[in-house]
């Protein structure tokens, strides 16, 4: 087979998101995050899996990760490791891969700060997760801990959790957001929040949309809108009226910042 090269390396044109995304670009790294709720009421929720607005933990913990179901262990049917990404007390990126016991807790050999994305990586003969896959503290029910930080839903095999922080020492740029709105009543509005939060700050609006009954709206941000470091970001959702199923997207890069 012959070897392979960027068209940029040979003198031609390529996108510069493309050449980010292969790695060509130093100090520059991709995000791509999404996640849902399926019940956003009158007051607002953070659109993750879990529902209600999520609480960030304030420092840095070993996580319990359990299952709802026996069958997501190493010898089950269901999932048997999963991966998981965070920032530690410093805010630096970490990950790790963790062989899951069932309903029975296994602690993690990190201590997180913020959870950011898990999924499972290997699975038994259904190859899929039998249960909820939880990340938290405290005593543990039926593979279901007190307080719950990250988790991967039934049938998705990944995280749905529409939040992130920036690492230490990067600005992130958010480039557009995707959001979807399955609200079935008549003359009723679903509205979407961006909210930020820099370190020893609140919460504050970064951006809103507002979308009709059942519908979608695409987002472009020229320019984009940027974020410094240790910055926690995430979408959040409410209704007009009654209960409205949504699902939320949005990409961009964090570039590391000069020494």
């Amino acid at each position: 087979m012959g070897t392979y090269s960027s068209a940029t390396r040979q003198g031609a044109y390529e996108p510069f998101e493309l050449q980010v995304a292969r790695g060509q670009v130093d100090g520059h790294n991709t995000l791509y995050k999404f996640g849902v709720n399926t019940d956003v009421g009158t007051n607002s929720e953070t659109v993750w899996s879990q529902g209600g607005l999520y609480v960030y933990l304030a420092s840095a913990t070993v996580m319990k990760i359990s299952s709802s179901s026996a069958d997501d262990s190493s010898a089950g049917t269901g999932a048997r490791t999963i991966a998981i990404f965070g920032l530690d007390a410093n805010y630096n990126e970490i990950s790790e891969s963790v062989l899951l016991n069932g309903q029975t807790a296994v602690n993690t050999g990190n201590s997180y700060l913020r959870i950011l994305r898990m999924f499972v990586t290997t699975a038994g003969s259904s190859e899929t997760a039998a249960g909820t896959i939880y990340a938290g503290t405290g005593s543990v029910t039926s593979g279901v801990p007190a307080a719950i930080y990250g988790l991967i839903t039934l049938g998705a095999n990944q995280s749905l959790m529409a939040f992130w922080t920036v690492p230490a020492g990067y600005t992130f740029y958010l480039l557009g957001l995707f959001l979807t709105s399955g609200n079935t009543g008549a003359n009723t509005f679903t509205f979407f929040q961006v909210f930020q939060r820099q370190v020893g700050g609140v919460f504050r609006l970064q951006s809103s949309a507002r979308i009709s009954a059942s519908g979608n709206s695409q987002v472009p941000l020229n320019p984009p809108l940027s974020f410094v470091e240790k910055t926690d970001l995430q979408i959040r959702a409410f209704s007009s009226s009654g209960a409205s199923n949504v699902s939320a997207e949005f990409e961009g890069i964090y570039i590391k910042n000069p020494d």
